[in-house]
């Protein structure tokens, strides 16, 4: 069965978290580990944990994907903004371990000017301070659309900043503290033909960063032609992904629910719905393209 869920809030708990995930059809989730916008965390109610952890272990979920606020920018030029990211991070990862095995994933951030390499050593050196040794959270890094001065917009800027981590702390090698998330708004926008050639897609990033570093989908159509650098999404089926009077169909949607490289992964929609139900439509129909 497709492991497939949305972004839910926190509000009400982790535990109700769980119970929403079950009532849409839904068999992992996303959640934010504090607001979007930055800011301090709640107290963690580990009571409140554990009730969410026996949902997981009944129901048999997936591995969660919990996202860093978009306000994190760990290479920005500003020394204040790079260490509230740190030390925003390195909370995160802290409290993460009261859900073990789960995922963690990010926007390496925006350069904002002092250029790719810049950007890249300062997204290295804040995960080589923020990740610890004997972890149980892996850490991913998102596939961007390229927007302004992003970084991480292609395979080989990703593949950079997980050489760099493994190349000063060799003890944080491996697939389990560090991938990748590929959103597909992000890699189509990015410039990566996943309508027309999604086989020729996953073997350069296999040849460039390796299967086995990805570890999530962010699973959204695209408001955009590919190339457009603009990470706008789009409801499954509106957009340049899956609406076949804009070049894509069905057809790339089913690809991408049953590609070898991606079929046994979270899938995360982050599509634009006013209420839940859109969700339970999104999850119903992708886990029917899937078989």
């Amino acid at each position: 069965m497709l492991t497939i869920g949305c972004h839910l809030s926190t509000t009400k708990g982790y535990t109700a978290m769980g119970e929403t995930a079950r009532s849409i059809g839904a068999n992992t989730f996303a959640f934010f580990t504090r607001n979007p916008r930055g800011g301090n965390a709640k107290p963690l109610d580990l009571d409140d944990v554990a009730g969410l952890r026996s949902i997981l272990d009944e129901d048999k979920f997936g591995r969660l994907v919990a996202h860093a606020p978009y306000t994190y920018n760990p290479c920005s030029a500003k020394e204040r903004a790079r260490e509230f990211a740190l030390g925003a991070m390195a909370e995160d990862l802290q409290r993460m371990e009261a859900l073990p095995g789960q995922l963690y994933n990010f926007h390496p951030g925006a350069h904002v000017g002092q250029g790719v390499d810049a950007g890249i050593e300062l997204i290295v050196d804040a995960l080589c301070r923020v990740m610890f040794e004997g972890q149980r959270t892996c850490v991913l890094l998102e596939s961007m659309a390229g927007k302004g001065t992003e970084i991480g917009r292609t395979f080989d800027e990703l593949a950079r900043i997980i050489d760099g981590v493994e190349a000063r702390r060799p003890e944080l090698a491996g697939t389990d503290v560090l991938g990748v998330c590929l959103d597909t708004c992000h890699i189509s926008d990015g410039g990566y033909d996943i309508v027309g050639d999604l086989d020729g897609v996953m073997a350069e990033f296999d040849r460039t960063v390796g299967l086995e570093r990805l570890q999530a989908v962010h699973i959204n159509d695209s408001k955009n032609p590919r190339g457009a650098h603009k990470d706008r999404h789009e409801v499954i089926g509106g957009g340049y992904l899956g609406n076949p009077e804009l070049g894509g169909g069905e057809c790339v949607l089913q690809a991408i629910v049953t590609h070898p490289a991606l079929r046994d992964l979270p899938f995360i929609l982050e599509t634009p719905h006013d209420d839940l139900s859109g969700y339970a439509r999104e999850i119903a129909y992708l886990r029917g393209l899937a078989g």
